[in-house]
């Protein structure tokens, strides 16, 4: 392998009991996979290469106790750097890092760190400390550890927070979705009623109209018809008595006026004149037509 990547590169012949010196290869990437068939090397020193950045399978070489990274280029650490929880001993001199990984907090068997001669931000840089001895190294160790759990703990606590107040939300917006849904029940409901309702006055209404009309009917009907059958034949007969009345009077009158008449020419001086003449005449003849009646009459009941 060639020196840039680190493959044709006999790693087992730098292999020396657990440490695995890898230091001044120019190395632009890390050879994951051959190391990761070297579960014995515990040690493994990287430094003074052309790293950038670290892979991120790299995390998974976890049987690493002691690393060293130290004078390449790394700006960053893999976000899961903190699965080296075997980790004791960790050099990162003169690199370009800012920050680390929150994973960090993790690495609870880190015994020793350098992050001297790297561009930290202030808060970091200031926790971490000056490590120009072993004791100052193994101080800015825990310190730092102190320091990442102490930001894993906020980051956690936020994360709650932010998980309690979407579930909050949640519940505020499925209560909401319920009262809505409530809601709009009532108000289908309370409408269905009023619907109802009106049909039913409708009903009524037309029902009461219609028993007006057949009432308004039916007393129409008997008032046409009653006087019609009561009345008129009632009427007949005080026609008829009024007519036989009436003529009955005319001749009531007439014979009055003849009996008038009568007595005029028998008793008054106006026997002699012509017209009583001729009216005493017409009586004589009558009475003598009555009498030969009546002895008609007397004959036939005397031969019978």
């Amino acid at each position: 392998m060639s020196r840039g990547s680190g493959k044709g590169l006999s790693l087992k012949d730098k292999l020396d009991g657990n440490e695995l010196d890898l230091s001044l290869c120019d190395l632009n990437e890390v050879p994951v996979r051959e190391l990761a068939a070297l579960p014995k090397a515990t040690v493994l020193d990287l430094s003074c290469n052309n790293l950038i950045s670290l892979p991120s399978d790299f995390c998974s070489l976890m049987h690493l106790v002691k690393l060293d990274l130290s004078k390449n280029r790394l700006q960053q650490l893999p976000l899961d750097f903190g699965r080296l929880i075997n980790l004791q001993h960790l050099d990162l001199l003169n690199n370009r890092l800012v920050t680390l990984p929150v994973s960090f907090a993790q690495l609870k068997n880190l015994k020793w760190l350098d992050l001297k001669d790297n561009p930290l931000d202030p808060v970091l840089a200031k926790v971490a400390g000056d490590c120009l001895d072993e004791k100052q190294c193994k101080q800015a160790a825990v310190k730092v550890l102190q320091h990442m759990k102490a930001i894993q703990s906020e980051q956690d606590r936020q994360r709650q927070q932010k998980l309690q107040a979407e579930r909050e939300m949640e519940k505020k917006r499925e209560a909401e979705q319920r009262a809505r849904e409530a809601q709009e029940r009532e108000l289908r409901k309370r409408e269905k009623a009023e619907e109802k309702e009106r049909r039913r006055r409708e009903y009524d209404a037309q029902k009461a109209a219609k028993q007006e009309m057949e009432k308004k009917t039916k007393k129409e009907t008997v008032h046409t018809r009653k006087p019609a059958s009561s009345s008129r034949p009632a009427q007949r007969p005080r026609h008829k008595l009024s007519w036989s009345r009436s003529v009955l009077r005319v001749l009531l009158f007439v014979l009055f006026c003849i009996l008038c008449a009568l007595a005029a020419c028998k008793l008054t001086e106006l026997q002699h004149q012509p017209l009583c003449v001729s009216v005493n005449t017409l009586y004589e003849d009558v009475v003598a037509a009555l009498q030969n009646h009546k002895t008609l009459q007397n004959m036939l009941q005397h031969n019978s």
